[in-house]
């Protein structure tokens, strides 16, 4: 996870685009004038002086820019309107975020007074920025204890090669987020507390890691309450896009939702079955007078130290499920059929029993028959998405 992909990265969340670019034109706290318009989205077309802007929420407007019209251009990351460069109605472009005041027309009609705008190319390169610091730089697990006193979280993190806790100390400058309720959207992430976190949440951090790994300083924390689930798909429905999973564990069905936003990717079965024989402590095929760390085009958790990090040095190969997602060939709900064994992190859910899948990786009944192995230990998905759906992603 629209405009931004990484919650609190891209500051172009409703309220914090909106509390950056009102100060300098208008007090937010004040009544707008009869007749008066103010609108945040994204332009889907330009045609002569005309702006045809999708709103964060809302019908399409039809935005009439005139000679009068002050425009201007601020960067992602910017608080505030000193360091706006003035543009025209040409330096517009489909894709790009706007904010418009102006005057209430008919028929979804407003002519601009003012508009702000945050380029899509700003935003692509400060996303791509953003995904390679949460990848350098970020943690990833279950939330295991939390100490409100002093700050600190423990974390559970689980790789292929074991469970490792990490004590994450926050500050009153960290930036707390927590995922919205049945989303499944990490931009979707609303200002949170310490007292929201529970044992069981799920935790993404940025900041700086210790020497040895066990203490990790952050920057920021975005928390949520997910569901992990493993099992055999029971049925599908393509053209509802939901499939029903009898859990392996409860053996009762679960309807999932798999929407635009949701990521399912395949594990080939040769892969699936080094990850289990690494699960289950045997040494991957063809690691017999291989060096370990050696390259043979493919991920190789058998390659990986008992703490997941590279045994010859250097930059850590962490080998989860999470950095390998991103990598793996994307498929379709239609083509999933009945008896595939899945594993999934989905919404909570609502009421009605439904969730929603926010990552799905099929072809994983090695890795759940390795599992017990391991003393019990499971493996599960993080939610998290830095955006954009590239390779290597989640390298958590």
């Amino acid at each position: 996870m629209g405009g931004m992909k990484i919650a609190g990265l891209v500051v172009l969340s409703l309220g914090m685009f909106v509390g950056v670019a009102l100060s300098p034109l208008s007090q937010a706290t004040q009544p707008q004038a009869s007749g008066a318009a103010k609108q945040l989205g994204t332009i889907k077309s330009i045609t002569g002086n005309t702006i045809l802007l999708v709103p964060d929420s809302g019908t399409p407007v039809s935005v009439m820019v005139g000679d009068a019209t002050r425009m201007v251009r601020i960067a992602p990351g910017e608080k505030d309107l000193k360091n706006a460069a003035p543009i025209s109605l040409r330096d517009l472009q489909p894709g790009d975020r706007i904010l418009i005041r102006g005057k209430q027309g008919e028929s979804n009609q407003v002519t601009a007074s003012a508009i702000i705008a945050m380029k899509l190319s700003d935003l692509e390169t400060k996303q791509q920025r953003e995904r390679e610091d949460w990848q350098k730089r970020g943690v990833a697990g279950l939330v295991s204890a939390l100490d409100n006193a002093t700050g600190t979280i423990n974390v559970s993190v689980t790789s292929i090669a074991g469970k490792k806790s990490v004590a994450i100390h926050t500050s009153k400058d960290t930036v707390l987020r927590r995922y919205a309720p049945d989303s499944v959207r990490f931009d979707d992430a609303q200002p949170g507390t310490l007292a929201q976190i529970k044992p069981g949440d799920q935790l993404r951090a940025r900041g700086t890691r210790s020497p040895d790994g066990n203490e990790f300083s952050a920057e920021e924390v975005v928390t949520g309450a997910f569901r992990n689930i493993a099992g055999n798909v029971a049925s599908v429905d393509a053209s509802s896009g939901t499939i029903t999973v009898l859990e392996a564990t409860t053996k009762r069905p679960i309807t999932v939702k798999v929407t635009a936003d949701s990521q399912l990717r395949n594990l080939p079965p040769e892969m699936a079955k080094r990850i289990a024989m690494r699960l289950s402590g045997a040494p991957g095929p063809g690691a017999a007078g291989r060096a370990p760390g050696a390259s043979s085009g493919n991920f190789r958790p058998e390659a990986m130290s008992p703490s997941g990090e590279n045994p010859n040095g250097g930059p850590s190969r962490r080998g989860d499920l999470q950095q390998l997602f991103g990598r793996l060939p994307s498929f379709s709900v239609g083509e999933m059929q009945k008896g595939d064994t899945v594993m999934l992190v989905a919404t909570e859910g609502t009421n009605s029993g439904v969730v929603t899948a926010i990552k799905l990786l099929d072809g994983v009944e090695p890795l759940l028959a390795a599992a017990p192995k391991k003393g019990g230990e499971s493996m599960t998905l993080s939610p998290w998405s830095l955006g954009g759906n590239q390779g290597g992603e989640d390298a958590d």
